[in-house]
């Protein structure tokens, strides 16, 4: 059965420029001009990814955004809009966004995207046997994909989960941002912010000040490193 795809945007030439591609490529695909539109198309189809544009009519992609990220099933989004600053995707990105491409793009890296996306959010854990990962107070059992910190599991979504897992798998290693896009989102292309983004997200719910954090490491002129907590009589 054909993988559903729901394209936002209120441009007609653009929309019937993605949708045909993606139709090409094999997925089923709706579109929808606004952001009323998506919400009750998402509701209505659930479909297994969107395409959606920032600039719309009534409520605004990162509004729509915001209220998928609110759902109990973590739709994909990969975000399409016009402007382009480092600001503007991170933003985006730490809406929740998978992924983002900016106006104009090619058609056909907008399917590369969606596929991989897609392969990334219904590939099984890796590695698929289960394991128990430990530092410290901080327990990621990748079985029943369940963290916790000093015994209160985490919130984690699904990107968070799979990078924390692989720091605590490479403690001490320094990885860079497209090392991390590629092992972790499988992504050979992408927005390197969307690993920035991430890590940001990720300090938040594991440092005690993310401002200062002392397991996920910057390493400057390269990216980040995972430091494992240090216990008494170590």
């Amino acid at each position: 059965m054909a993988q559903r795809v729901l394209v936002v945007d209120d441009d007609q030439t653009v929309s019937d420029v993605v949708c045909r591609y993606l139709e090409h490529a094999g997925y089923e695909v709706s579109h929808a001009a606004d952001g009323v539109a998506a919400l009750v198309a998402v509701a209505e189809q659930s479909p297994h990814l969107v395409v959606l544009d920032l600039m719309l009519p009534g409520i605004d992609g990162l509004q729509v955004c915001r209220r998928l990220r609110g759902r109990p099933d973590s739709v994909p989004i990969i975000m399409l809009s016009a402007l382009g600053t480092e600001q503007d995707r991170l933003v985006g990105l730490q809406l929740g966004a998978d992924d983002y491409l900016t106006k104009p793009f090619s058609p056909r890296e907008l399917v590369l995207r969606v596929q991989s996306v897609l392969r990334r959010a219904g590939a099984p854990a890796v590695p698929e046997r289960p394991e128990v990962l430990r530092d410290g107070d901080l327990v990621v059992e990748t079985g029943p994909r369940i963290a916790s910190l000093a015994g209160v599991e985490l919130a984690l979504t699904l990107r968070e989960f799979d990078l924390l897992a692989h720091f605590l798998r490479h403690p001490g290693r320094a990885f860079t941002r497209a090392e991390l896009l590629d092992q972790v989102w499988n992504w050979s292309i992408g927005d390197q912010s969307t690993v920035t983004v991430h890590v940001r997200r990720l300090r938040e719910k594991i440092e005690t000040d993310p401002a200062q954090p002392r397991r996920i490491v910057t390493v400057w002129g390269v990216g980040y490193r995972y430091e494992p907590r240090r216990t008494a009589g170590a």
